[in-house]
């Protein structure tokens, strides 16, 4: 019962948020304006006042089941994973090309004839316009809807799951209900609408397919980016309040139910179950012949899992910790585990791992979780993550993100007198702690289509290529491009010679991800040049490094064969 209830509370609060906005005109006009009684005779048939509701359900049902069994099976039929958002849009240009031409709507409605005759007859139910939107329609990403995703991805789906999605479905389907029957009330009661069926008509199908063409250029994420969240809040209270139920970070199972007694940087040792395993490894580094690493065969050693992605710049500040814990204690007993959890698609390259272990003097085991299996073992959430785990194989502590690294340290050594109480530790290492305070810096900044974040330009930013030129007025954290680029899903590159990047950032460091071979050239505000050459591996560059936090303007020319994926700052 409480997760119908936090799904309802989740979908009610998604359903009048501002991603809803870009599909409110096609229930307006689909599922409200057509189901109005329209005065005249001649070619026009009975209004069907049940049609808002079939177009809901279409809805409810389609986004239910590619939700939450979408991903299973086009990862067991080794599909792409945005093949149904695809079918999905080419279904909504055919059935807005059906409300332009109705003969053409009442042939892509004949698989629906099972529904009531008195509903398919004349116009059709509209439960086809409902399914294409339901595999169109992403809502704004918050904690109900993570719950579902990792459910679904995972596979994991069992009685509660469901619950959990059809109910959080039907909270979203609820304000589109009431406003497509608002829409129909404000049609039959304006007299000009009244006799205006065809119009109505040709001005739903203009729009079904303005929606379709909109998602293709990615036009509803760049809505929502001008727009305040007016429900950020909510989401965030039912988070806090639900955070049990909903279990943020993966699915709990008997293995991993216990982790819910560690307390996130707590400052004691607490008891928190036996270690979940370490599954879904797809290949090992730094161990004898790439040999798997089980925990049952570390009792008596003090393990530390480490979750991180090499190009990650929160895990680049955290990783100079781990290495010196390694190093310090590994004598005394320690077990460093590096689980690495990719963000990127270029992460789950062997090779690019690879060249990061190296970078980062890592010497201890590191397994490649490409599928995020242990990850989502683990109910982790957070790049970096420490899981302290003792020499019985219970886990004692758990520790999210970057900082708190005094106290881990303290009850790794804690632990380490535990397992041997007459072992010599080393004096603590110092290593400065140089985590930045939340929202103290620009926040991470992608050029990927796919989650493109502070773009400052004028020019519409979507995936293909395109022609940008530099905003007269360019907001604080923002970046804008000029010249010829090419916008992939995960990263941006020059289209011909060179394209020229701005950004505005709050940082005393500033990193780029980078792939490709070339030479890029950044230029501060005050004209002083640098190169920095791009050797081919994707990894995370330093573009500025200076002693205080302060706020800048700095130019890069790229060339082409460069990729650039992300600016990251610390």
């Amino acid at each position: 019962m409480d997760l119908i209830i936090i799904g309802l509370l989740g979908g009610l609060i998604t359903g009048i948020s501002p991603c809803i906005l870009p599909v409110l005109p096609v229930i307006f006009l689909t599922g409200g304006a057509q189901s109005a009684r329209f005065e005249g005779g001649g070619d026009f048939l009975p209004a069907r006042r049940s049609r808002p509701y079939f177009v809901i359900a279409g809805l409810v049902l389609s986004f239910s089941l590619v939700t939450l069994v979408g991903s299973l099976i086009l990862g067991l039929l080794n599909l792409p994973q945005d093949i149904i958002r695809w079918v999905g849009i080419a279904v909504l240009i055919l059935i807005g090309v059906g409300l332009l031409i109705p003969k053409f709507e009442r042939l892509l409605e004949k698989p629906f004839q099972w529904l009531p005759k008195k509903e398919v007859q004349n116009r059709g139910s509209g439960f086809g316009v409902g399914l294409a939107l339901g595999a169109v329609f992403v809502p704004c990403a918050g904690p109900v809807l993570a719950a579902i995703i990792v459910a679904g991805s995972t596979g994991q789906i069992g009685i509660g799951t469901v619950l959990l999605t059809v109910s959080f479905a039907i909270g979203v389907a609820i304000p589109l209900l009431a406003f497509a029957l608002a829409g129909r009330g404000l049609i039959e009661r304006i007299k000009a609408f009244r006799s205006r069926e065809r119009g109505l008509r040709i001005a739903a199908g203009i729009a079904m397919i303005a929606l379709a063409v909109g998602l293709v250029f990615n036009v509803p994420q760049m809505l929502q980016r001008l727009l305040p969240d007016y429900t950020a809040g909510l989401q965030q209270d039912l988070a806090e309040e639900q955070a049990d139920a909903l279990d943020l970070g993966g699915l709990v199972t008997d293995e991993n139910r216990e982790l819910d007694n560690c307390t996130n940087g707590a400052e004691e040792l607490e008891s928190c179950g036996t270690a979940p395993s370490i599954r879904g490894i797809q290949e090992w580094m730094n161990t004898p012949g790439g040999a798997d690493v089980d925990l049952a065969d570390l009792r008596g050693q003090v393990v530390l899992i480490d979750f991180w992605a090499y190009s990650c710049i929160n895990c680049q500040r955290s990783i100079p910790h781990v290495v010196a814990w390694d190093q310090a204690y590994e004598d005394a007993g320690l077990q460093v585990i590096g689980v690495h959890s990719p963000e990127y698609a270029f992460e789950k390259d062997p090779g690019n791992v690879a060249a990061g272990i190296a970078d980062f003097g890592i010497e201890y085991p590191v397994a490649l979780d490409n599928t995020l299996s242990t990850w989502t073992n683990y109910r982790n959430r957070y790049w970096p993550a420490h899981y302290l785990i003792d020499a019985e194989g219970v886990v004692r502590h758990i520790s999210f993100g970057e900082g708190n690294y005094a106290a881990t340290e303290k009850l790794i050594r804690e632990l380490l007198e535990q397992a041997d109480p007459g072992v010599a530790l080393p004096e603590p290492t110092e290593i400065d702690d140089t985590t930045p305070e939340v929202g103290s810096t620009t926040r991470e900044t992608f050029l990927g289509s796919s989650k493109d974040v502070n773009y400052g330009g004028e020019d519409r930013y979507g995936a293909g290529a395109s022609t940008f030129e530099f905003p007269d007025e360019q907001p604080q954290d923002s970046f804008a491009l000029e010249g010829a680029w090419k916008i992939e899903t995960q990263y941006a590159t020059p289209e011909e010679s060179t394209g020229t990047i701005r950004l505005d950032y709050q940082a005393s460091e500033v990193r780029m991800v980078l792939a490709g071979a070339g030479e890029i050239i950044v230029r501060d505000a005050d004209g002083t040049e640098r190169a920095v050459t791009v050797d081919g591996t994707p990894r995370s560059y330093e573009v500025v490094k200076q002693d205080a936090n302060d706020r800048g303007v700095l130019t890069v020319d790229v060339p082409a064969g460069v990729e650039v994926y992300s600016f990251t700052f610390g």
